[in-house]
């Protein structure tokens, strides 16, 4: 990580107007994400990761991703997967087994009880990103947050395997 330092190697500090943007999204998205996986928990007992694994998979056409990848996707470790897919393996949502390309790998599968849960959650989701996030900003606004965070992952990514565009 580089730090920015004036020529002296005195730290660049946050200035007032930057620290209070800094501090309203750090503030601001822990309290979304909270409701987001709060709302889907009391409506259909389902966190906000074990939703995002299920998007995940049914983006594959034949709704199997490896664990790594997986994880890799929603930026988690790869026990944290491990764990959270052995609770949705207990609960029917999915199927693990190895990696049909060369065995070796794990691959995680959306069970048809996983879709139609996906698919009952999914409007109850959407609604809270709507209601606590997109409604709140122009549509400007919303694409330039977008154009920063793209920025931002692409910084981060820097050094990580690239192969698989995890957006």
């Amino acid at each position: 990580m580089t730090v920015r330092k004036r020529a002296g190697g005195e730290t660049v500090w946050l200035d007032q107007d930057q620290q209070q943007a800094w501090r309203a999204y750090i503030m601001g998205t822990t309290l979304l994400l909270d409701r987001l996986d709060r709302e889907l928990r009391q409506e259909w007992n389902l966190s906000l990761t074990e939703y995002e694994i299920l998007v995940r998979l049914s983006e594959q056409p034949d709704r199997s991703l490896r664990m790594a990848l997986l994880a890799d996707a929603l930026c988690h470790s790869r026990s944290r997967i491990t764990h959270t897919i052995k609770r949705m393996e207990e609960d029917g949502l999915v199927l693990r087994g190895a990696a049909e390309d060369d065995r070796r790998g794990v691959c995680a599968t959306m069970t048809d009880r996983g879709y139609a849960l996906l698919v009952k959650a999914a409007p109850t989701h959407v609604a809270g990103v709507r209601a606590h996030l997109v409604e709140l900003a122009s549509r400007a606004e919303f694409a330039t947050m977008g154009r920063v965070f793209d920025k931002v992952c692409d910084q981060l990514m820097q050094g990580h395997d690239e192969a698989t565009d995890i957006r």
